[in-house]
């Protein structure tokens, strides 16, 4: 969509949502008309709840997971069975977890997978706070539940490696995942069941 803007301030507005991952500029354009139209208290609702997002946002102490708090939700649930421990990429993946209601335990944002072709080491990863987390000594078995990608399977490696001589059982989710490989995009049933039939880990797939 290349036309000539009347306005300026409707460029400058458009350009930044095409920004946001998905949108191209015609639905940029589509999304920022939409919100010429609202209220303005709808449009000031809606700016300031991203802008808040921003700055008041916490990542939780525990497990990285994002939190309004020091300490997330799920952490600090005294219902939660904090023996179990379950190792994600994201926070989409805990979403996606907690929607199969099959998990009671708690979990561990990496905040990705190791991936040398994106410049993406294990110190970039919230690897060493896991190997913290488990010598405490409270954790008895850790489930990693990462994609079914060549990266998925060197982190799950990594990790084996670290924690291999540590008192704690290793399991992986069954594979039975295949759609996009990517935890978000499973249905809930079919996640829940491979998280429920788990198998235990030694450093092979």
């Amino acid at each position: 969509m290349n036309g000539h803007f009347p306005s300026t301030l409707l460029e400058k507005a458009v350009n930044e949502f095409a920004k946001l991952p998905g949108v191209g500029r015609k639905t940029a354009m589509r999304l920022v008309l939409h919100l010429l139209r609202q209220d303005t208290s709808a449009v000031e609702a809606f700016g300031n709840a991203i802008i808040t997002l921003k700055h008041e946002v916490k990542y939780c102490k525990v497990c990285h997971n994002i939190s309004d708090t020091d300490v997330c939700r799920i952490c600090s649930n005294p219902q939660r069975d904090a023996s179990v421990v379950c190792v994600v990429e994201n926070i989409r993946d805990v979403m996606a977890v907690e929607a199969t209601q099959q998990f009671r335990g708690l979990y561990h944002v990496l905040g990705g997978v190791i991936s040398p072709m994106d410049g993406v080491g294990p110190s970039d990863l919230q690897i060493e706070s896991l190997v913290q987390r488990v010598s405490d000594g409270d954790i008895k078995e850790v489930i990693l539940a990462l994609s079914t990608t060549m990266e998925g399977d060197t982190t799950n490696f990594y990790i084996y490696r670290k924690l291999e001589k540590l008192d704690v059982k290793l399991s992986i989710i069954a594979r039975g995942i295949s759609v996009g490989d990517e935890l978000e995009y499973a249905d809930e049933v079919t996640l829940g069941r491979s998280i429920l039939n788990r198998t235990p880990f030694n450093g092979t797939v």
